[in-house]
């Protein structure tokens, strides 16, 4: 059974606490396993999630700040140790690859498992493949950053009633699928569009195009809210976004479910962050906690 949803690492910002570990996302999308900017303690938190390495298909980093990669030697060598040979593709700010070395080869270990390194050097769609496409776009921080997303290409729903009202059934559905006519019955004539799904992936940035461009009609979005809205100049300064500033992006970008992550350590209560985010956006909002299971909402 297909299984969409995101396991979530860990939501501290540059300093974890007691309660929230450095970054960590597992997007787990059907046959493909994600894993957004791992930070400090992912391999670990992986375990407690209940989450395997083996699961991890493609690696997407954002930039190279410590907490969206420290992580990245423990996953790359545990990979290896569960003796995963499949490929592996890596994605990051190409102008990070002297960093991306360095955590790749941070230590000695039995190196089995070929990682594909592809680094972002423009926007644009940087992965095809049964999924759909996964997608980059720039965003404004103080150091080379990309934001991801996954679109799913747009398909049919097959309807059962109209398949009985042309006598069509069994291996017959298949043949029409693939053929896209079949008897003279068109696959148009038996099913519907089906929308496909978007998940957006936004760290470490000021607002800027990219941010809702990423955003743009997903079904989820996974945003940064390191600030609350009384310390704006602070999210400025410092190149992050505020929960308020991530809910408008939600607003008005047609997102269905926004989950919110990435906080300082300075607000030790997160219900500030759905508050303060719920005076702006009125879908389904979620602050994320650290070892929780993010279903992808149905769809539309």
């Amino acid at each position: 059974m297909s299984i969409r949803e995101l396991i979530v690492l860990g939501t501290a910002s540059q300093v974890p606490t007691r309660a929230r570990n450095h970054n960590g996302y597992l997007l787990r999308w059907d046959a493909e396993g994600l894993l957004f900017d791992p930070g400090d303690g992912a391999q670990r938190q992986m375990l407690m999630a209940g989450a395997a390495a083996s699961d991890i298909t493609r690696i997407c980093v954002t930039h190279f700040h410590g907490d969206h990669c420290l992580g990245l030697p423990g996953i790359v060598q545990r990979l290896s140790l569960d003796k995963v040979t499949r490929p592996v593709f890596a994605h990051y700010p190409a102008s990070g690859q002297h960093f991306f070395e360095r955590l790749r080869h941070a230590s000695s270990f039995y190196d089995v498992t070929d990682i594909r390194q592809e680094p972002v050097t423009a926007e644009g769609v940087i992965a095809e493949g049964p999924f759909g496409v996964v997608e980059a776009r720039r965003l404004d921080h103080s150091l080379d950053t990309f934001g991801y997303r996954l679109v799913e290409p747009d398909g049919r729903r097959i309807l059962p009633d109209r398949l009985t009202e042309h006598g069509i059934a069994g291996p017959m559905v298949r043949e029409l699928q693939e053929k896209g006519v079949l008897g003279g019955v068109t696959l148009e004539q038996v099913s519907e569009p089906r929308p496909g799904q978007r998940f957006g992936f936004v760290m470490d940035t000021r607002l800027c195009d990219g941010v809702y461009a990423l955003a743009e009609n997903a079904d989820m979005l996974v945003i940064e809210s390191t600030y609350l809205h009384e310390d704006e100049r602070h999210a400025v300064d410092h190149g992050h976004l505020t929960a308020r500033q991530a809910a408008t992006v939600a607003a008005e970008s047609g997102v269905r479910k926004l989950v919110l992550t990435h906080f300082s350590q300075r607000y030790p209560d997160s219900s500030r962050f759905h508050a303060e985010a719920a005076e702006v956006f009125d879908g389904e909002i979620v602050v994320a906690r650290d070892l929780e299971r993010i279903p992808v909402p149905r769809r539309a």
